[in-house]
C-alpha cells in the first residue's frame, strides 16, 4: 500500500465531511470555522435526512434511538414510515406538497414516540430534512402569543425616534420570552456590536452600552444570520450528537445545517456563553434591505426550552421590526434630509449656470454645505475642485487611484464607498487622518475617473468594550493548538484614534440621489456641446469653402489690376512724380493683396487638409526646414543650438516641418541683435507627454500679445516693419498644430527673446 502525506495539514471539512464532535476545531481563525455543516446536532432533539423521492432515511442523529426508539445503524436505508407508520409518513407528504418548505422550516404535527414530539421540517436540495424536539408538556397552558405579539407591533408601530423603537422591542421580546436578559445589538460599518438597548433582570449588571469586537460575531456566524431568523440554542452545556454517517451516502457531501433548528453550536460560541455566566440564548435577526442591520440577543442563565411556538412569535417580531426599522431611520432623518436635497438642489441650478463643475464647490452653497463633513473635493476634467479641509492633491491622487481598484465602483447602481476608519482599509491615510478618517465617495464616471469626496475629521472616540477585544487567548486541545473566548467581560476602556463619526444611511442615500442629478446635469451638457460642435464644423467648413473660393476668385481681377498699373507705370511716366508715385503705390498694394489671397488660400487648405500619420523622426524634420531657410540664417550671423537630437513621433512629416519653417522664419524676422540665437528643443512631462520649443533672442513682446499673435492677419508692428508680411504664419501653425490634437503658446519678454511650445498627439490614432 502506498500512503502519501501532505506536509501542510487539510482541515478535514475541505476533504468532505466533517463534525465538530469527533474533529474538534484547531483553527487559528473563528472566520474559517465550517458553521453550516457541524455535522451534529444538539442532543434534546433527533434529526433525519430523507431522500426526497422515496423518504428512505439516508443520514439520522447518533442518539436516534433514544428518542424513536430505533438505533440510527439499524435505521439507516429503512423508509419514514418504520417511524411513523404509513399514515404518518403519507401525513407528511401532504403537508410538504401543499407548503413552502424548501429552505423554510416549518412545524408539521406533533407524534408520540417516547413521548410527545413536535416535527420541523424542510428540505434543501433533494433532501428532506426531519428535526424531532420534545414537545411542551400538555398541562402547561400556552400564553396568548397572538396578543402578545399584536401589543409589540401596536408599540413598535408608534415609537418615534430609533432609540425608542430599540427599547421598546427589548421590552416587548423579553415580555414574551421571559428570558433573564434582552438586548438589541447593532452592527457597525466594521461589524463590530454595540447593545444599543437593553431588558433585564433587576440584580443583572447593565450592559447597555458596551462594544464587542467583531470577532465575537465571525463572519460565518453573520452569514447565517442573513438566511435564518430565530437561532435557539435551549442548553449551551449539552453535549452534541453527530450525524450517522458524516457524508451523505449519495452525493458524499456533508449536510448542509444551515436552516436546521437543531444544528450544533460552534464550540467558540458554547465557550464564549460560558465564560459569560449564559446557559441558554436564543437569538434573531435584525435586516435592513438585505443586510444583517443587528441581532436581539437572548440569554439566560439557566437551560431553557424555547418550543416552536414561541419561536414562531419570535421569528413574526423579528420580521415585523425589521420592516419598520427602515421606516423609524427614516421618519427620525426627514428633516435631515429635506434639508440635504433642498441644498442639492440649489447646487446643482448654480452648476447648471456655468460650462464646468466648478460651482460644485465654490459656488454658494456647495457640495460642503450638502453634508456633515469638513471637506469636499471633486475631480473633473485632470484636476481637483476643493473646499473646506481636505488632503493635498497629491495624497488625493494616490486615494483616487486605490479608489479605482474598489469592487463598490464596478457597480452601474451602487458605485459609493463609504467608512468611518479610512485607515483600516487605506493604510496611507493615517498621513492625512485629522482631516479625512472619514470617507464618502462616489464616482460619476469611472471610464473618466470622475470622483466626488467628502472627508470627515479624526474624531478620538472613548469605547467601552465587554472585556478587552485585543484577548485572544489559546488553548492546546485534542487536535492541536485553537482559539477560545477570552474570559474576561469586565469593562474595557479604550480610546480608539483614526475614526471619524460614522456616515448616516440618509448622507449615503443623499449622496447616491445627487450623483443621479450631476449625471443628468452632464448628459444634458454634453447634449447641448454635442449640438453646438457639429453646428461650429458646419459653419467652418462654410467659412473655409468661401475663403477658397473668395481668394481664388479674386486672384483673377487682382492680377488684372496689377498688369495694368505696370502698364500705366512705363506709358504714363512724363506726367510727372505725383502720377507714377500713385501708380507705384496701386502696383504694391495690388501685391500686398495678392500675398494676403494667398495666404488665406493657404490657411483654407490647412482647414480643410487631411493629416497622413505615420512614425517621422522630427530631427530629420528639423534639419530639412533649417537646409530651405539657409540663404536667410546667413544673412546676419545666426547660432542654431539644438542641445539634444528630437525624437520619433506620430505625426504627418510635411505639416510639422512647415511649422518649424513657420517658427524659424519668425525668430529670424523679428530679431534686431548684432548676433542672432535660435534654440530649437524638448522635455518630457510627468505624465508622459512630449513639449517641443523654439527659442530666440529677437524682440520679444508684451504678455498681452501672447493670444493676438494666433490670430490671422494679426500684425504687432507696422505693415513694412521688419520686412512686411501677412500675419498668417502663426495662425497656420497653430491650425496645424490643432489638427495634431495639440496646442501652442507663448512665452516672452521685450527686449528678451520669445519661446514657442507646443504639443503633439502622442497617438496616431488620435489623428483623424
Amino acid at each position: 500500500m502506498n500512503v502519501s502525506y501532505s506536509s501542510v495539514p487539510v482541515p478535514p471539512w475541505e476533504n468532505g465531511a466533517y463534525s465538530i464532535k469527533r474533529h474538534g476545531v484547531t483553527i487559528s481563525n473563528c472566520d474559517s470555522e465550517p458553521v453550516q455543516t457541524p455535522g451534529c446536532i444538539q442532543s434534546h432533539g433527533a434529526l433525519l435526512v430523507l431522500r426526497a423521492e422515496d423518504f428512505t432515511l439516508l443520514q439520522a442523529s447518533e442518539n436516534l434511538g433514544d428518542h424513536f426508539g430505533i438505533p440510527a445503524a439499524e435505521a439507516l436505508g429503512k423508509p419514514l414510515s418504520l417511524f411513523l407508520g404509513d399514515e404518518g409518513e403519507q401525513r407528511l407528504r401532504d403537508f410538504i406538497t401543499k407548503e413552502r418548505t424548501e429552505r423554510n422550516p416549518l412545524y408539521a404535527f406533533t407524534v408520540s414516540l417516547k413521548g410527545d414530539y413536535d416535527l420541523i421540517v424542510h428540505t434543501s436540495e433533494g433532501l428532506v430534512i426531519l428535526e424531532a424536539e420534545p414537545a411542551a408538556p400538555a398541562e402547561s397552558p400556552l400564553p396568548d402569543y397572538y396578543g402578545i405579539v399584536k401589543k409589540a407591533v401596536t408599540r413598535l408601530h408608534e415609537a418615534h425616534s430609533l432609540q425608542g423603537f430599540c427599547d421598546v422591542l427589548a421590552e416587548e421580546v423579553r415580555g414574551l420570552t421571559g428570558i433573564d436578559r434582552v438586548m438589541v445589538y447593532h452592527f457597525h460599518e466594521d461589524f463590530h456590536g454595540e447593545v444599543v438597548a437593553e431588558a433585564k433582570r433587576e440584580d443583572m449588571a447593565p450592559w447597555l452600552g458596551l462594544h464587542y469586537p467583531a470577532e465575537d460575531i465571525p463572519w460565518p456566524a453573520r452569514e447565517i444570520f442573513k438566511k435564518i431568523w430565530v437561532r435557539p440554542l435551549p442548553d449551551a452545556a449539552a453535549p452534541v450528537m453527530e450525524l450517522v454517517p458524516l457524508a451523505n451516502p449519495d452525493s458524499g457531501k456533508p449536510l448542509l445545517m444551515t436552516h436546521c433548528v437543531l444544528r450544533g453550536a460552534s464550540v467558540m460560541y458554547t465557550e464564549y456563553l460560558r465564560n459569560m455566566g449564559v446557559a441558554a440564548s436564543l437569538t434573531m435577526s435584525l435586516m435592513v434591505d438585505g443586510e444583517l442591520w443587528g441581532l436581539i440577543a437572548c440569554q439566560h442563565e439557566t437551560p431553557r426550552r424555547f418550543p416552536h411556538q414561541i419561536r414562531a412569535a419570535c421569528e413574526f417580531m423579528a420580521q415585523v421590526a425589521s420592516l419598520h426599522l427602515r421606516a423609524v431611520e427614516q421618519r427620525e432623518s426627514l428633516g435631515y434630509r429635506l434639508k440635504i436635497e433642498e441644498v442639492h438642489n440649489r447646487v446643482i441650478t448654480n452648476a447648471a449656470q456655468d460650462a464646468d463643475l466648478g460651482p460644485l464647490t465654490s459656488a454658494s452653497p456647495n457640495l460642503l454645505d450638502t453634508l456633515d463633513a469638513g471637506g469636499v473635493a471633486v475631480f473633473h476634467g485632470d484636476r481637483w475642485w476643493k473646499t473646506g479641509s481636505t488632503p493635498t492633491d497629491t495624497q488625493l491622487d494616490s486615494l483616487k487611484d486605490w479608489l479605482l481598484m474598489r469592487p463598490e465602483f464596478e457597480s452601474p447602481v451602487r458605485p459609493i464607498y463609504t467608512t468611518d476608519s479610512l485607515v483600516r482599509d487605506f493604510p496611507p491615510a493615517a498621513g492625512f487622518a485629522t482631516v479625512g478618517s472619514g470617507l464618502l465617495a462616489l464616482t460619476l464616471s469611472r471610464r473618466r475617473h470622475t470622483f466626488v469626496l467628502w472627508f470627515r475629521p479624526e474624531t478620538i472616540q472613548t469605547v467601552n468594550w465587554g472585556g478587552n477585544p485585543h484577548d485572544k487567548p489559546v488553548v492546546t486541545g485534542p487536535h492541536g493548538p485553537r482559539l477560545t473566548p477570552r474570559r474576561s467581560f469586565e469593562i474595557f476602556t479604550e480610546s480608539v484614534k483614526h475614526r471619524s463619526l460614522p456616515w448616516k444611511r440618509v448622507e449615503v442615500e443623499a449622496a447616491l440621489r445627487l450623483r443621479v442629478l450631476i449625471m443628468e446635469l452632464v448628459v444634458s451638457r454634453t447634449e447641448e456641446i454635442t449640438v453646438m460642435n457639429a453646428e461650429l464644423m458646419r459653419s467652418n467648413e462654410e467659412l473655409d469653402a468661401f475663403a477658397y473660393v473668395a481668394s481664388h476668385d479674386l486672384k483673377e481681377p487682382l492680377r488684372g489690376i496689377s498688369k495694368y498699373a505696370h502698364q500705366l507705370i512705363e506709358t504714363e511716366a512724363h506726367r510727372g512724380e505725383e502720377t507714377l508715385r500713385r501708380l507705384e503705390s496701386m502696383k504694391r498694394l495690388a501685391l500686398r493683396m495678392d500675398s494676403l489671397l494667398d495666404s488665406l488660400l493657404h490657411f483654407s487648405r490647412v482647414g480643410r487638409a487631411t493629416l497622413s500619420p505615420r512614425p517621422v523622426d522630427l530631427q530629420e524634420v528639423l534639419e530639412e526646414a533649417l537646409e530651405i531657410i539657409a540663404p536667410r540664417l546667413q544673412e546676419v550671423p545666426t547660432r542654431v543650438q539644438i542641445p539634444q537630437r528630437l525624437p520619433v513621433m506620430e505625426c504627418d512629416r510635411m505639416r510639422v516641418r512647415e511649422v518649424f519653417m513657420n517658427l524659424l522664419s519668425n525668430a529670424l524676422k523679428y530679431n534686431d541683435k548684432a548676433e542672432r540665437e535660435i534654440e530649437i528643443g524638448f522635455a518630457e512631462l510627468p505624465d508622459g507627454g512630449t513639449v517641443f520649443h523654439v527659442k530666440d533672442n529677437g524682440i520679444g513682446m508684451d504678455p498681452r500679445h501672447f493670444d493676438v499673435v494666433f490670430k490671422i492677419f494679426k500684425r504687432l508692428h507696422d505693415r513694412e516693419a521688419f520686412g512686411g508680411g501677412s500675419g498668417a504664419g502663426l495662425a497656420i501653425v497653430r491650425r496645424l498644430i490643432e489638427q495634431h490634437r495639440g496646442r501652442i503658446w507663448v512665452n516672452s519678454s521685450p527686449g528678451v527673446g520669445s519661446t514657442f511650445f507646443f504639443t503633439l498627439a502622442e497617438s496616431p490614432l488620435a489623428l483623424e
